[in-house]
C-alpha cells in the first residue's frame, strides 16, 4: 500500500501528483499487465533475444552511416 503524507498547506493536485509519481515507480501497472497473459519461459525467452538482435541491427546500422 502506497502512504502519501500530506504536508500542511499543500495543495491536494501536489500531493496526488506525487502519489502518481510513486505509483508509477513501484511499477504495479507493469507487473498487472504481464500476468494478464501466461507467456511460456521459452517464449518469453524468444521475444528477447529476437528484440536483442533488432536492437544490434539497429545500433550497427547507426554506426555506420
Amino acid at each position: 500500500m502506497l502512504i502519501i503524507e500530506v504536508k500542511d498547506g499543500e495543495n491536494i493536485d501536489r500531493a496526488l501528483k506525487r502519489y502518481k509519481k510513486k505509483h508509477q515507480r513501484t511499477k504495479l501497472i507493469r507487473e498487472l499487465r504481464n500476468r494478464k497473459h501466461f507467456l511460456k519461459p521459452s517464449v518469453r525467452r524468444r521475444a528477447e533475444v529476437l528484440k536483442a538482435i533488432y536492437k544490434s541491427k539497429k545500433m550497427s546500422e547507426m554506426n555506420v552511416q
